[in-house]
């Protein structure tokens, strides 16, 4: 078991990728575009356990912050269950090796980059042949493997000195401290969780259940040692902070990723805390992760960042891809979670928000990122879409007391548009059994094996896997040009809505193909209007057909009529004014309806 980034052990790993032997299976290849791919987000901790129930109860306590009892063999016994839902890839919550003194079930707090973490497996010694197993299998049954990976911290290593009179160092015992414009005194923990060794370096025997590992890491002033963070410098809480500025920082990073591709046959990386990381790293670290997986057959090993933050636009275009400007070979993390998006579809799909809000968000994201360019072009067509997740604190599923069903249709009208919108989409663990937390971080992260299970009977299941089939079935929705369509209520006026319940509606084009998505947000009210078409596209008398809706007996939309020039009046999404003449497609929508729409 290798703790050192120059053992035999580990320089053998990274040499059999790349050149397996006969008795070697060679590394999974990638696939050819990462948009046919949907994703579903799981916490393994959180996700199952064929041999145990939750060490909790109930199964969605919110107040509960340990361990659940999660495995990597509960991952791979639904792996049948996660391929149905059309589902193509599996986003997996950290799974290397956590302090095992902490409660850290979220797998973020890694102490040991090289190796699983024991408490995932069911022979804890076997933590890594488990994990590559799991993968093997989930290949076996045509997902790819996206890990959850840490670069900015690592686990409550060591405790601070604390000052006197400090009693936020006090009352943690040391874990959390006041930032200082300086590295504090610090010691290091011992296996037990105990404060002892001032210097990771000189610790006799270090405790490989301890410290920060591989050996590399062993020196102090690679850890920022100045408090809880100010801005994008210092701890996250109990989890201390690396020094990322530093270059053998990021050189023992880099190669401890690599390692973990080659020996777990990892397909992308999900990169958490990606706006903390210094001097360029996210640049460096993406184009190292590409050009490593390059060279052991896969070629379109994918990487995606974090950046949790209002604005995220303008720090998501620091970070993705190049400038063209830029004269750098060098091409970093291909895409990045869409928080833009969420912040903007959520709203929309409650009825909170107007669909022009939504207009605007795209307008703004092409002015921000009109010069630049990702591994794969357009960086915004890989963006990785989502409408909830494990860090905001409120699942997509609203539960209103006394009436519980009253706002499912938002469910999977907000689904039917993320999997039709640019991106690719992830799908968060547990909305496909109706989980509805909200509240706090635990709140959404449910022990799903201890409350509804897998049943693919459910109402949702079956709705997302019908939508997801619409997806797999039509290229326009995963490669398609993207455009926004004015609506009319009146069959004269044409505009995107600008009031809260209003008409979302759009369009995906590719090559002679034109896909129509048409959703109604109003809870109470039925709506019949007109969306325009592509008028190279469609002619009049053209039939579209309903390819998706999430009600049971939806409207026909009416065929293609023809509006002549003069007879019309459209605000155009751009802020222009035009009168026609145009195409358009009556379709009627019931409260909170969505309908996908094709010839």
């Amino acid at each position: 078991m290798t703790n050192s980034l120059f053992s035999p052990e580990f320089q053998s790993i990274l040499e059999t990728a790349k050149r397996p032997g006969p008795a070697d299976p060679s590394p999974f290849p990638s696939p050819a575009d990462w948009r046919d791919q949907a994703i579903y987000f799981l916490m393994v901790d959180r996700f199952n356990n064929p041999s145990s129930p939750p060490n909790h109860a109930p199964f969605d306590d919110s107040t509960f912050a340990k361990f659940q009892g999660g495995k990597f063999s509960g991952v791979q016994a639904q792996l049948s269950y996660i391929k149905g839902l059309g589902t193509g890839a599996i986003w997996l919550s950290p799974v290397l090796k956590n302090l095992p003194f902490e409660q850290t079930y979220h797998g973020y707090g890694i102490h040991n980059f090289l190796h699983a973490d024991p408490r995932f497996a069911d022979v804890p010694a076997n933590a890594d042949d488990e994990l590559r197993k799991l993968v093997d299998a989930a290949h076996s049954a045509g997902l790819y493997v996206i890990l959850d990976i840490v670069l900015n911290h690592t686990g409550d290593a060591f405790a601070y000195v604390c000052d006197s009179g400090e009693t936020s160092c006090t009352s943690s015992g040391g874990a959390q401290a006041d930032f200082r414009s300086f590295a504090r005194p610090v010691l290091w923990r011992d296996a037990t969780g105990a404060a002892r060794f001032p210097d990771i370096a000189t610790i006799p025997s270090p405790p490989v259940d301890a410290l920060v590992w591989p050996v590399e890491f062993h020196k102090n002033d690679y850890f920022r040692r100045q408090g809880t963070g100010a801005g994008t410098i210092g701890d996250f809480d109990s989890l201390k902070q690396f020094r990322t500025d530093l270059d053998d920082v990021q050189r023992f990073l880099i190669r401890a990723y690599q390692y973990v591709i080659a020996r777990f046959d990892i397909d992308g990386f999900r990169i958490d805390t990606l706006r903390y990381l210094l001097n360029d790293l996210p640049r460096l670290f993406g184009n190292s992760m590409r050009e490593f997986a390059l060279s052991i057959g896969k070629k379109n090993f994918f990487t995606f960042g974090e950046v949790f933050v209002g604005d995220a636009e303008q720090q998501i275009a620091q970070f993705i891809g190049r400038a063209t400007s830029d004269q750098s070979q060098m091409v970093g993390v291909d895409a990045a979670l869409d928080y833009p998006l969420f912040f903007n579809l959520k709203p929309v799909v409650k009825a909170s928000s107007p669909p022009s809000d939504l207009v605007a968000m795209y307008a703004f994201r092409k002015q921000i990122e009109a010069n630049i360019l990702s591994s794969h072009g357009d960086a915004t067509r890989y963006f990785v879409t989502f409408l909830d997740n494990h860090d905001v604190k409120e699942r997509i599923r609203f539960v209103k007391p006394g009436d519980e069903h009253k706002f499912d249709d938002q469910v999977t009208l907000g689904i039917a548009c993320l999997y039709c919108l640019p991106g690719i989409p992830c799908l968060y663990y547990g909305t496909e059994q109706a989980l509805h937390g909200v509240g706090n971080d635990e709140a959404v992260r449910e022990a799903l094996w201890g409350g509804p299970g897998f049943d693919k009977a459910s109402f949702y299941y079956r709705q997302i896997s019908r939508m997801a089939a619409v997806r797999n079935a039509q290229p326009a929705l995963r490669y398609g040009r993207f455009y926004f369509r004015p609506i009319s209520g009146n069959h004269t006026d044409f505009g995107v809505s600008t009031f809260p319940n209003g008409v979302l509606a759009f369009s995906r084009i590719l090559n002679d193909e034109e896909v129509i998505v048409v959703a109604n947000t109003s809870t109470t009210d039925s709506r019949a209007l007109d969306v325009i078409v592509d008028s190279n596209l469609s002619r009049p008398g053209d039939v579209y057909r309903i390819l998706y809706s999430n009600k049971s007996a939806p409207s026909a939309p009416s065929a293609v009529q023809g509006k002549a020039a003069g007879s019309v009046t459209v605000q155009e999404v751009d802020g222009g004014t035009g009168r026609g003449p145009l195409n358009s497609v009556g379709v009627a929508l019931d409260a909170m309806e969505v309908q996908v729409l094709g010839k």
